[in-house]
């Protein structure tokens, strides 16, 4: 009996990833142009990086050539197809990647079909919310998208009792718009939409769009959630896409520990950790913002709740003003929280921004009565991912004269997923420190 011939193994692999290359070949449309990468910048992007920056690309294939926001095939220096994604010709991101190679493969109904592919992916978006718990009887504010982290790099969504506002910050997402916010009508609870175009990342983005309409699905300012069984008015209009699903789960944990306690909330926007301290019990809190608006959400909050209005109070001022104010008269509160708004919003300024939370966190610092807990946030993903915030605390500790501990390290809730292809797509840092 003649033998069985055994192709080696490392020359299956080669066979068969051939055969996969000259299958993603044929089923590429006819007039998608192809992004060929220069030579050693490949591996990042086949290892799922989903931006490829305009640094990294060699030459484009094409006649004529892609226009923002068309599908465009994107290859290695030896011209083999990755993957595919969609092309941008302002950006520094000229493509962002929407499938690898071996994924439209594998899934075939959506390879180079962005009303398919964005149907599947806000899909699966919503079956993780739904594993997650959300939304529930007790909290129906939560991102039912987010970017990268749901590889949808550009879209957020974020889901208000039966709105949902989208916050757009690419010009593919305004390109499909029709298609995302049909794709977002079908999801179970929604029946109204509120599209927020991010104007200014837009503009980088080569579109301008400052004297445009916005046309929202509703026209509705205000919503009333619940988040962990504490009732909010949501403006519609507030800031980002009004309100601050992120911190969820560190609000939460506030009201674990503030029974009995004296609370300070610094940057409280519309009071969501100054109510948890609330329900949790504290004998008083107090809460600053320099946003009148915000304020008067707060106040309203409060009445929502059914809360003892006698045992919270909350502050128009600055910041830095109060706090100066507040450790010149020598008060302290037992747990003070700093939450302030996106101080670095660019590597570019976080040097500057690295002053301003030292100083911040040092006036923080001395509010806080030895022995007492400060929760210390930043939303500055340029802080987050630089690995300085804790070198930043501990300069600000040495500033002030006081001692700290490490007792919790916090993210963004469970909700707002990080793709790890994607470092870049972790922004929130919540840390908390008992203050000696």
């Amino acid at each position: 009996m003649a033998a069985t011939m055994q192709v080696p193994c490392r020359l299956a692999k080669c066979v068969s990833k051939s055969n996969s290359l000259q299958e993603l070949a044929a089923s590429i449309p006819k007039g998608v142009a192809k992004v060929v990468l220069k030579k050693g910048k490949t591996q990042l992007f086949k290892n799922g990086s989903p931006m490829v920056y305009s640094g990294a690309v060699d030459r484009i294939v094409g006649r004529p050539p892609p226009t923002t926001g068309d599908v465009v095939l994107v290859a290695d220096g030896a011209e083999k197809p990755i993957g595919w994604g969609l092309y941008n010709s302002v950006s520094m991101f000229s493509v962002r990647l929407m499938q690898l190679e071996q994924e439209t493969l594998t899934d075939s109904s959506c390879a180079f079909n962005m009303e398919r592919l964005l149907q599947h992916r806000i899909n699966a978006a919503t079956h993780l919310r739904n594993q997650l718990g959300l939304p529930s009887t007790n909290t129906n504010a939560y991102r039912l998208v987010n970017s990268e982290g749901d590889r949808l790099s550009g879209l957020i969504v974020d889901v208000f009792d039966d709105v949902a506002v989208v916050a757009s910050s690419a010009a593919w997402v305004e390109k499909y718009k029709p298609d995302i916010m049909a794709c977002i009508k079908n999801v179970a609870g929604i029946t109204h939409i509120s599209w927020r175009p991010s104007l200014e990342i837009l503009k980088e983005e080569g579109l301008d769009l400052s004297n445009s309409e916005t046309t929202p699905d509703t026209h509705r300012s205000m919503v009333k959630v619940k988040e962990n069984d504490i009732n909010y008015a949501v403006s519609l209009l507030g800031q980002k896409t009004g309100f601050y699903a992120d911190q969820r789960e560190n609000r939460q944990f506030i009201a674990t520990i503030a029974k009995g306690k004296t609370v300070l909330d610094i940057c409280c926007y519309s009071g969501g950790f100054a109510l948890n301290a609330l329900k949790g019990g504290a004998a008083s809190v107090t809460g600053v913002d320099s946003s009148l608006p915000a304020l008067e959400l707060a106040k309203e909050n409060v009445i929502l709740n059914d809360l003892d209005p006698d045992t919270v109070s909350f502050l128009k001022h600055d910041a830095t003003d109060f706090m100066k104010n507040a450790a010149s008269r020598n008060e302290s509160w037992d747990i003070v929280i700093l939450d302030p708004p996106k101080l670095a919003p660019r590597k570019e300024v976080l040097r500057n921004a690295s002053g301003m939370y030292r100083n911040l966190n040092a006036l923080a610092m001395r509010l806080t009565k030895k022995g007492g807990i400060l929760m210390t946030c930043s939303c500055s993903g340029a802080m987050t991912q630089s690995g300085l915030f804790m070198t930043i605390i501990q300069g600000a500790a040495t500033m002030a004269g006081r001692r700290v501990t490490v007792v919790r390290q916090a993210g963004a809730a469970c909700d707002h997923p990080i793709d790890p292809s994607y470092p870049e797509g972790a922004y929130l840092s919540n840390i908390m420190l008992r203050v000696l």
